[in-house]
């Protein structure tokens, strides 16, 4: 067929429709349009143009429109209202009605002045979130919107439909998911898509038809939806994480500071003792020395022996509660067990020590244990030394949340309103008070002395 351009069109058997430009050159080129650029099928039987210059052409699978400017196809079969059938023939008689001749009849088309066609209409007429379907209206869904979706209903299966009015009519289906992707799809029949494993996030739906004259829908229909993360991924719990992990972080910073103080505070109580017990006995030593050498004396040597003594027992305890192996209230009560039987049995004084389950499972730092220990070493010398008693008690319990200590003997006593004494009661009170605790002094003359101490532990 050579149409009113003069281009020379040939209906094949199988390359659908060819174009033949520069037929009376040599060598002609060849341009072919099958069922890739929309004809409905690659074997035509008929061809023939109206008076507005679109060829038709068709076979056995109805009739196509081609427009030669554009490349666009419109269709026609049984639902405009073509008779089935194989055409057979083709032609245009002088007042531009198109007639065809098919295997089951005749066929007549009168070709209308082509008009601007309104833009399909497009519709959300299924969706099934997981395989379980939603309810979507009947006559479709312009606009629809999902509630907050969990996050394993991340697999959605959406239906949509588009009408077209006009004859021949041939619609096809560009769809986007927006917050997973901006760019339309390529053109399709299709009118399902569906989408597995999205991940959390708010997402936009939109799909759009385009007739066969390219034109799109005005208006996409649009499906807006919300997976929410799991639970470990949002904001609450990412921000109780970061508070709990500051906190961990700002507590590990706090206890470390803690222990270099501690071991700095250790290191100078160690010092302070070492320069005020030891260095003061090894001065007194010094003199005792000199007096002894000058006088010939040898009552400076039995104070030198004492104070030796006293100096070893003082070094002894600066080590033991340093011992990370003596933590324990056990170890604790054991050594005080150990020092009351040592003074008390050389000077015939009856000891009763009860501690009955004290120590189970307690541990004490450095300076509890240091403090605790002086302060009963110093009640326990002061009973041994000036209370002239035959008889002491020494109870250490809990008593819910505290750590009582008592130490009663049977001596003279003292009136502890008048008595100034040396050092030994006053060094109590302090390292009573460096421990939180309460140290109690109960005295009379002839009535025995009573030393309670009570720290929190």
């Amino acid at each position: 067929h050579v149409d009113q351009s003069g281009r020379t069109w040939l209906a094949t058997a199988r390359a659908g429709l060819v174009r033949v430009d520069g037929g009376v050159t040599e060598r002609p080129t060849f341009v072919s349009y099958t069922t890739a650029q929309g004809l409905s099928s690659n074997r035509l039987e008929v061809i023939t143009e109206d008076a507005h210059g679109y060829l038709y052409v068709g076979g056995g699978n109805g009739l196509d429109r081609f427009d030669p400017a554009t490349g666009r196809v419109k269709h026609f079969g049984a639902a405009e209202g073509l008779t089935p059938g194989i055409l057979k023939a083709a032609f245009r008689d002088s007042r531009g009605v198109l007639w065809f001749g098919l295997s089951s009849g005749l066929a007549r088309f009168t070709p209308a002045a082509e008009r601007v066609p309104a833009p399909p209409p497009v519709l959300i007429s299924g969706l099934r979130v997981t395989g379980v379907p939603q309810l979507v209206s009947a006559l479709g869904e312009r606009a629809m919107s999902l509630p907050a979706l969990a996050p394993d209903q991340n697999q959605l299966e959406i239906d949509f439909v588009a009408l077209g009015f006009g004859p021949g009519e041939v619609l096809r289906y560009q769809y986007r998911l927006d917050g997973s992707g901006t760019d339309w799809s390529a053109l399709g029949e299709h009118r399902t898509v569906t989408y597995a494993s999205l991940a959390p996030g708010r997402y936009m739906f939109l799909v759009r038809a385009v007739n066969s004259d390219g034109i799109a829908s005005a208006d996409p229909a649009t499906l807006t939806f919300t997976i929410l993360s799991p639970f470990w991924l949002r904001w609450w719990f990412l921000s109780l994480a970061a508070l709990a992990l500051s906190l961990t972080v700002y507590s590990l910073h706090r206890y470390r500071v803690a222990r270099v103080l501690e071991m700095a505070n250790l290191r100078t109580r160690i010092a302070t003792d070492l320069h005020d017990d030891i260095g003061a006995d090894l001065t007194r030593i010094a003199l005792l020395s000199e007096v002894a050498k000058q006088t010939r004396d040898t009552g400076p040597l039995v104070s030198i022996a004492r104070i030796a003594r006293e100096s070893v027992s003082a070094m002894s305890d600066i080590v033991w509660a340093i011992n990370p192996k003596r933590e324990s209230l056990a170890d604790l009560i054991r050594r005080m067990r150990q020092h009351a039987e040592e003074v008390f049995t050389l000077r015939d004084i009856e000891l009763a020590f009860r501690a009955p389950d004290a120590g189970a499972g307690l541990k004490l730092g450095v300076d509890v244990r240091r403090d605790l220990l002086l302060v009963f070493k110093e009640a326990v010398n002061n009973a041994a030394r000036h209370s002239r008693c035959t008889r002491v008690a020494i109870d250490l319990r809990r008593d819910g949340s505290r750590l009582v200590l008592e130490v009663v003997d049977n001596g003279v006593g003292f009136d502890a309103s008048t008595e100034s004494g040396g050092q030994g009661l006053g060094s109590m009170q302090r390292r009573a008070a460096r421990l939180k605790g309460a140290l109690e002094i109960a005295s009379g003359q002839g009535a025995g002395t009573k030393v309670k101490l009570s720290i929190p532990v």
